[in-house]
């Protein structure tokens, strides 16, 4: 594993939470939810506009706790695939970023 691949500790993000990163080479930061042991990674970029999904920082989790919000329209996300299930953009999807978990570290798989 090369230093460039990483993104970041798993411990950085909180349980149950998301963060998003810059990454060299994305035109969009790319924002890591983590569930446990189990991370998934999508680009900060709502299908419907291309807005960011969080206008406050790090503010991807819906109150309902079991979706990603886009905070520009209440376009609700599937956490496990990003499969838009109500909104403008009903559907539609975020896209999703590889990742994977290495030695306590979140890389670009």
């Amino acid at each position: 594993m090369t230093q460039a691949r990483r993104l970041c500790p798993l411990e950085e993000i909180a349980d149950g939470e998301a963060k998003a990163y810059r990454v060299e080479g994305f035109e969009h930061e790319v924002f890591i939810h983590r569930e446990g042991e189990e991370v998934r990674a999508f680009l900060n970029s709502c299908p419907h506009r291309g807005t960011p999904l969080d206008w406050v920082p790090d503010r991807f989790i819906a109150p309902d706790r079991e979706h990603f919000l886009c905070a520009t329209h209440g376009a609700l996300f599937r956490m496990e695939d990003g499969v838009c299930v109500a909104g403008p953009c009903f559907g539609d999807r975020l896209r999703p970023v590889a990742v994977t978990l290495e030695d306590g570290w979140i890389v670009l798989a």
